[in-house]
């Protein structure tokens, strides 16, 4: 038996949320996975998608995805990928999948003209580092990530100028 790698579609939706719910469990992160079937349908597949995703299959069954969107890079002047989520079933680790999901997403940034692919880690996630290091990723240990949600993004938005040109 191999993995097949294919497009989400979205009668996927909950398939998707299911293996998020998954993936926050197994980084202990469970307490913050929101999105349910219909958030998952409405972002990925519904009139402005904003994100996209691909689906892990062995024998009929789905046991992993990759969730990605575009960004831009400035300094490049080039659009790139930005892979929020990698998650293959602790079942079905070992053999290639998530290689071969990390490899689909590559392959769609190259085709799209994409310069770069990046993603983020957690510090204590050392099979996933490892795994990363194998394939040449290189940490950007110069960058800190950044963050605003909930109450501080609201208040942040306060601030914006009522006349958005729009």
């Amino acid at each position: 038996m191999t993995a097949t790698i294919r497009p989400a579609r979205a009668e996927d939706s909950e398939t998707i949320a299911r293996l998020i719910r998954e993936l926050a469990d197994y980084e202990r992160l469970l307490d913050q996975a929101r999105a349910g079937g219909e958030e998952i349908r409405r972002s990925l597949f519904g009139p402005r998608p904003f994100a996209e995703a691909l689906i892990a299959e062995w024998d009929g069954g789905p046991i992993g995805f990759a969730l990605f969107f575009h960004t831009f890079s400035t300094f490049r002047g080039q659009p790139g990928v930005h892979l929020e989520d990698l998650f293959v079933r602790p079942t079905h680790r070992g053999r290639g999948i998530g290689k071969a999901l990390l490899a689909s997403v590559a392959r769609l940034a190259v085709d799209r003209g994409c310069g770069r692919l990046e993603w983020s880690v957690l510090d204590w996630n050392e099979p996933a580092i490892g795994f990363y290091r194998s394939l040449g990723a290189r940490p950007m240990d110069d960058w800190t990530v950044y963050r605003v949600d909930d109450g501080p993004l609201l208040r942040l938005a306060e601030f914006a100028p009522e006349d958005r040109g729009g």
